[in-house]
């Protein structure tokens, strides 16, 4: 048996300048003069016909710290929970390792969705006030990814 496309699942594509029958010949659908009917003629990306174009109208001014922005990838404790069942310690590394986050993930926060089952020891995360309550509440600790340098202890 051989499979067939269904009638009127393809088109042929419309050939234009091919004779005033073919509904777009002559003018080929550009319409009469004009710019955009000759050839080669089109208008650059945000022109507008000679009116003060939207990206200069438009003020630019101070700074965005948008691209320099830290993203924390969310982490919640039912995930955990699911993957470390029998609690240890749960890194950075070790979640790259079990496909928790991706490779290139740098940033994480543990929040805290769910119940904690097992004893965690959080090391070097993020990690939201209620998931903090629920980790040490089941015998978990949380340790902090870095410490507040107090003043007049730097090197220097």
């Amino acid at each position: 048996m051989m499979i067939r496309v269904p009638h009127g699942a393809t088109k042929n594509r419309k050939r234009i300048g091919r004779g005033s029958a073919s509904g777009v010949g002559k003018t080929s659908g550009r319409g009469h003069k004009g710019q955009n009917a000759r050839s080669g003629g089109k208008v650059r990306p945000g022109f507008e016909g000679g009116q003060m174009p939207l990206y200069r109208r438009i003020a630019r001014r101070g700074f965005s710290n948008y691209p320099f922005k830290d993203v924390a990838i969310p982490v919640n404790l039912d995930v955990l929970s699911g993957i470390f069942s029998n609690g240890g310690e749960i890194t950075l590394e070790v979640l790259k390792e079990r496909g928790v986050i991706s490779r290139n993930a740098e940033y994480v926060k543990v929040l805290g969705r769910g119940e904690c089952t097992a004893k965690f020891v959080v090391k070097g995360l993020a990690v939201s006030a209620g998931a903090r309550a629920k980790i040490e509440a089941a015998g978990g600790s949380v340790e902090d990814a870095s410490t507040p340098v107090e003043e007049g202890t730097e090197e220097g």
